[in-house]
């Protein structure tokens, strides 16, 4: 490094971190002297170089190509007056700059892309202050990007789908170049710039021993390799866009795996089966403070459940779903009558649908608020739900989280808080109503969906891509469209022989008709035969005459067009004759405003 790299690299940061104080005046008689001094040749050729960097970051061209942050960042570090190059000399990279280079080009080992960087020779001789200052440049922006790849930067998850609420936890790139100036191993900084979480680091070891050549049992059992790695990497990917630190104690639910955690200091110390959203109404990724969990809780319709399930009933004068599931309607605060209200004419949207406490709650005997825009709660269930639990494909809700023992979850999250025994859950369990316990402080809970984990013996489990959001990574990483995960539950086939007397609402070898309507962003139509309910669109729960997952192939007659969908119980409020089938689904196979469908086993 030229002498007054070092002042450079200081003045930056103070500049950078916002420093408090005056710089003071050099007491050193003779350091004073000797900036008064007449350049020096070094301090000429620093200069030289220092100005055709600066001239070359307006470059129109390098402008257009490079992130504007990180172009900000080194105008305002070489804009300094006693800048100098970090990593150029007058014979090539230093060893600190070969160091961040070499680590760069084993972008492969951490999931990235090596070829994603630009980067300059390692040991060309630069020509000249020039080519010292493309080098310089070109360098600077390789880490830069490596930076902001290392913490989720490739691509913006909101852009990729409206599942993922997330931000990455990018880095300022003025603090990247303070830091990884004044580091002892700048390759040593870069690899710190990875998460640190446990499952990100086991499935960096499982694909560098993919890498190696090594196979282990529970990656070789899963897919062919290429597959299997492509999972791997978008699975550290997603990683990157988890915050930073999850918390002392915090909640996992990983949507993919139906499965959900409490974990200490590092440790799992409780896991519990879940319910998800379907792929048409999906739980999204976020991560927001558990603040209250209320027992015994009234329950408000949020607006899918308005739009999707009641409209449509209260709109053909089908009022008795209300008295079944103990719905009251207020308007403003105040209660009305919804048999005197002319649905077709009101926005369903201004009117409050409160389902009181008792047996017949969607939120059944506990729900625990993390307040959020998505109006996602992790919750109880009602009996006639609990059998879903028993399935090994759990996507079946609006967006919540359903439990399977929410009970013991309550108690350890309120034993943890509180330091409360069993025996005070238990009564306000068993005797409150709607009765919120506020939390002394608030418990991390992180949504997400990982389709590959790790266990503690270096076994990769996949589990399936329930809302294809693997298929849009892997488009977006890779340019291509990977097989589906093979592994995790899987949807059972429908019996064959003696077992097919089991399924008397639909005739196995015979091509049923259902006609059908759109209505806001579904596929509605009744069944004319058996007058069951129906809602294939999504890989989720059981039905009353048909048995979870069942395979059906949904046909437009007029196109010759078909599509695989699964039974799918859309919750409580699937009444009557109904076949759902999604947006997508429909124009897939070019359904029309109105029209008949055909409905057979796959």
């Amino acid at each position: 490094m030229r002498r007054g790299s070092l002042a450079a690299v200081l003045l930056f940061a103070c500049s950078a971190f916002a420093w408090a104080g005056p710089i003071r005046p050099i007491a050193d008689s003779a350091a004073s002297a000797a900036l008064m001094a007449k350049p020096t040749g070094d301090q000429a050729a620093t200069a030289a170089v220092i100005e055709r960097i600066r001239s070359k970051l307006k470059d129109p061209n390098l402008r257009s190509k490079n992130d504007p942050a990180d172009l900000a960042a080194l105008e305002a570090f070489y804009g300094n007056s006693s800048a100098a190059p970090l990593w150029i000399t007058d014979m090539g990279l230093s060893a600190k700059g070969q160091s961040a280079l070499f680590e760069i080009e084993n972008a492969d080992d951490w999931g990235l892309d090596a070829a994603a960087f630009e980067l300059p020779p390692a040991f060309d001789l630069p020509g000249g202050p020039n080519e010292e200052a493309a080098t310089e440049i070109r360098l600077d922006l390789a880490i830069l990007k490596y930076a902001r790849f290392a913490r989720g930067g490739r691509l913006k998850p909101r852009e990729l789908s409206a599942v993922f609420d997330q931000a990455p936890p990018l880095q300022d790139p003025k603090k990247v170049l303070v830091e990884i100036t004044v580091a002892s191993s700048p390759n040593g900084y870069l690899q710190s710039l990875h998460p640190k979480h446990e499952q990100f680091v086991r499935l960096r070891e499982a694909l560098l021993r993919m890498r190696g050549g090594e196979d282990s049992d529970g990656v070789k059992a899963q897919g062919n390799q290429a597959d299997i790695r492509q999972r791997i990497i978008m699975n550290m990917e997603r990683w990157r866009w988890m915050p930073a630190e999850l918390g002392p104690l915090y909640v996992w639910s990983n949507t993919p795996e139906f499965m959900l955690y409490v974990v200490k200091d590092g440790k799992a110390i409780f896991a519990d089966k879940t319910q998800v959203g379907t792929a048409t109404d999906p739980t999204p990724v976020f991560s927001a403070e558990m603040s209250t969990i209320v027992f015994n809780p009234e329950w408000t319709a949020p607006p899918s459940v308005l739009v999707k399930s009641l409209l449509p009933r209260l709109r053909k004068g089908n009022y008795s779903i209300l008295d079944k599931y103990a719905f009251s309607v207020s308007y403003q605060g105040n209660p009305v009558n919804p048999t005197k209200i002319d649905w077709t004419r009101v926005n369903i949207r201004d009117f409050t649908f409160t389902q009181k406490p008792g047996p017949k709650s969607n939120l059944g005997k506990v729900k625990f608020v993390l307040p959020n825009h998505h109006d996602v709660l992790l919750h109880d269930t009602f009996d006639a739900r609990r059998k879903v639990f028993q399935q090994p494909m759990r996507a079946i809700g609006y967006g919540c989280v359903r439990m399977e023992n929410p009970h013991r979850f309550a108690e350890v999250l309120l034993s943890e808080d509180k330091g409360w025994p069993a025996n005070e859950v238990d009564d306000l369990w068993e005797h409150s109503v709607n009765s919120p316990v506020s939390l002394g402080r608030k418990i991390p809970v992180h949504l997400t969906y990982f389709t590959a984990l790790v266990d503690d013996t270096g076994k990769v489990t996949s589990f399936a891509d329930i809302y294809g959001l693997d298929k849009k990574l892997a488009t977006a990483l890779f340019g291509n469209k990977m097989t589906p995960a093979q592994s995790g539950p899987e949807i059972k086939k429908r019996p064959q022989g003696a077992n097919a007397s089991a399924l008397p609402a639909l005739n196995p070898g015979k091509v049923e008709m259902v006609a059908a309507t759109w209505y806001g962003d579904e596929f509605r139509g009744s069944r004319t035969a058996s007058g069951e309910v129906f809602n294939p669109e999504g890989l989720t729960a059981a039905h009353k005459s048909l048995p979870f997952g069942t395979c059906l192939v949904v046909g437009n007659p007029r196109t010759g067009k078909s599509i695989v969908v699964r039974v799918n119980d859309r919750g409580p409020f699937t009444e009557g004759m109904t076949l759902d089938l999604s947006a997508g689904a429909a124009r897939a196979i070019g359904l029309r405003s109105t029209q008949k469908v055909s409905m057979k086993h796959c």
